[in-house]
């Protein structure tokens, strides 16, 4: 299943004749602490990550992983790919009457029949049949058919096999072009004898493609795919009535509009608020509420091996991430980074937390955009693009509906605000399990460039400076530290300011451009604590800093600058000769931020007066970071 997504996603960029060239994953899954079906799910899909991009040779150059109750026996695996290509030879599909309709690619079995009405079922048993059976290796090699098609310019429109099969590609291109197709069946090349027209037309078989070619360049276009040994079929012609017509012989199957089959009419849905949204608590104003003194340190050191925040290496160490050799940024900290063959840099990044999309759909998507922009800013590169995946439960639900709703005309008021097209995306309803629906999970991707050298983060040295830019806000609600810590869902959601989240973002863009800074990370799920955890534990030094320099609009408890989630904030690594630069910068700019402090020593301290809050050694703090995660699975 999981690497299904992978071809699927490689076939749609292939569609517009790009290569693609790099790929990444979001990953959803139960409880894996406690949920032993959880960790096997999670195993497994990594690992059908892993088989089919090392076979393409395409690396996976980052991701996301969340776990939540709310998937319990459940599995999301969003996947998303970048291609790369010249302007002049990108693929403007086009089709004139008397053109010839060509399937290139694997062969039309029963596997894959009601995949994507499967995927949008409640899971209450199983159905294999509709699980599709992924071929890397024809994939790879259909790849290089397509690109060597195109280039001999072999392909007038094409459009990959994907959801719906035949059925699906078919309307979806003939409406799109506003043509019709004819296609004949029998002339389909199958994996088995005895397969039914309307199996034909449903099944999801994989690394399959739909070319529309002129009868002038049919032969060349057979030709190299003889060349690759990939099958080749022509299956129907291009007529201009825009009718789908599906034949068996001279036995006319089907015959239909093809706007009517491949555009559903729009649904007038009902949507209330959801009542649990009126039932949700807040949090309590003094840590006295929980019964206990709180010892931060041990929390800290305890957020660190929590299975949401421990680094991640175990997965994308199993991917191959430099196959290709443009990956200058591995993944692991922030956004990754690509060499183009322009000689441009792409970063590239996906972020969600439903934890903050349950306690408010709006609010939680906005911030979920703006952390993946806040990571392609922390490589010095400038957001021109995003995709998005939102995932939710039953759409005839009015309360769902709402949070669906609500989560789109967020995304849709930042990308205004920020004037970042949305430039793809899918939406995947009826995600529910027999304990309910899952949370609104919405996914985003976010692509920034630059022209220049990439900004190569130097990890912090002996006697560095650490600024951060941003406002600590009372948000703890949705937090890690609410409901990893405390077992308590409620609280304040973060709210994203827009004046201050686009402000911030070029005050960053500017220290990096002008060459004031060594190194950019920001703060997410965990809060501060953990971001500055991070940096101590990436660069192997202490850091010690009073709590209270931290910029903060409101008094706050200690707890609250130190787990607050809230956005817009960047920790900055200054080199001590570019302190006073940096410093004159931000205020000139009128930026709220605050020296906390130099790097030094082998701990981390934070103080309030002269008492310490926090005092850890880093050793101690990069083991729970490093080994969480594997350890857990190790013992699972």
């Amino acid at each position: 299943g999981a690497a299904t997504g992978v071809g699927g996603v490689i076939r749609d960029i292939l569609s517009a004749g790009t290569r693609p060239i790099a790929i990444l994953d979001g990953l959803r899954f139960g409880d894996i602490e406690n949920d032993t079906h959880a960790r096997w799910l999670f195993k497994n899909a990594v690992s059908g990550i892993a088989d089919y991009g090392n076979c393409l040779g395409i690396p996976t150059i980052g991701g996301e992983v969340e776990f939540d109750n709310c998937y319990k026996g459940y599995a999301l695996v969003d996947v998303a790919a970048i291609g790369f290509g010249k302007k002049n030879r990108l693929i403007k599909n086009h089709a004139s009457k008397g053109d010839l309709v060509v399937l290139i690619g694997g062969s039309t079995g029963r596997d894959g029949i009601g995949g994507s009405q499967f995927a949008s079922d409640s899971l209450e048993g199983e159905d294999r049949s509709a699980v599709q059976i992924p071929d890397p290796f024809i994939e790879k090699l259909i790849i290089e058919t397509i690109l060597e098609a195109r280039n001999e310019k072999c392909i007038n429109a094409m459009k990959d096999l994907g959801g719906g099969g035949l059925s699906c590609a078919v309307s979806e291109i003939a409406e799109s072009l506003e043509i019709g197709i004819e296609l004949d069946v029998n002339n389909v090349h199958t994996r088995e004898s005895g397969l039914l027209p309307d199996e034909i037309m449903i099944s999801e078989s994989q690394e399959r493609m739909l070319i529309i070619t002129s009868k002038q360049k049919l032969q060349k276009l057979k030709e190299i795919c003889d060349k690759f040994r990939v099958m080749c079929s022509q299956i129907g012609y291009v007529k201009n009535d825009k009718m789908m017509h599906v034949k068996k012989s001279n036995k006319t199957i089907a015959l239909l509009p093809a706007e009517f089959v491949a555009r559903a009419p729009l649904l007038d849905r009902k949507k209330t608020k959801p009542k649990y949204l009126m039932l949700i608590k807040k949090y309590p104003t003094t840590s006295a509420s929980f019964g206990r003194t709180l010892d931060y340190s041990k929390i800290i050191l305890k957020l660190l091996s929590c299975p949401n925040i421990t680094s991640k290496h175990w997965v994308f160490q199993q991917y191959d991430h430099e196959v290709g050799i443009r990956t200058v940024v591995k993944p692991g900290f922030d956004a990754s980074v690509l060499r183009l063959d322009n000689g441009k840099f792409l970063s590239a990044k996906i972020d969600g937390n439903p934890k903050h999309c349950y306690l408010d759909p709006r609010q939680g998507a906005i911030g979920c955009f703006e952390e993946a922009c806040r990571n392609i800013v922390c490589k010095g590169t400038n957001p021109i693009g995003m995709v998005d995946h939102l995932q939710f439960g039953n759409p005839e639900d009015p309360e769902i509906f709402w949070t669906f709703m609500e989560s789109l005309e967020g995304l849709t008021e930042y990308a205004k605000f920020l004037r970042i097209p949305c430039v793809g995306g899918k939406v995947s309803f009826y995600n529910e399990t027999p304990s309910g629906p899952i949370k609104p999970t919405p996914l985003i991707g976010v692509l920034g460039i630059s022209n220049k050298t990439p900004f190569l983060s130097v990890h912090p040295d002996n006697g560095d400076y650490l600024i951060i830019i941003g406002n600590t806000k009372d948000e703890l609600g949705g937090s890690e530290y609410l409901e990893y810590i405390h077992k308590f869902i409620g609280g304040t959601c973060p709210v994203v300011d827009f004046k201050d989240s686009k402000t911030n973002m070029l005050a960053v863009l500017s220290l990096i451009k002008n060459k004031l800074v060594k190194s950019v990370h920001d703060c997410s799920k965990g809060g501060l604590s953990i971001a500055l955890s991070e940096l101590s534990i990436f660069g192997n030094i202490g850091f010690t800093m009073d709590v209270k320099k931290i910029p903060c609009k409101e008094n706050l408890s200690f707890e609250k600058i130190l787990f607050s989630e809230s956005h817009s904030r960047y920790l900055l690594v200054i080199d001590k000769k570019n302190i006073m630069d940096a410093k004159q910068f931000l205020s000139k700019k009128k930026i709220s931020f605050a020296v906390l402090g130099k790097f030094s020593g082998d701990q981390i301290i934070i103080r309030h007066k002269s008492k310490n809050l926090v005092k850890f050694r880093i050793d101690l703090a990069q083991k729970r970071y490093f080994n969480g995660l594997e350890d857990l699975l190790k013992h699972g």
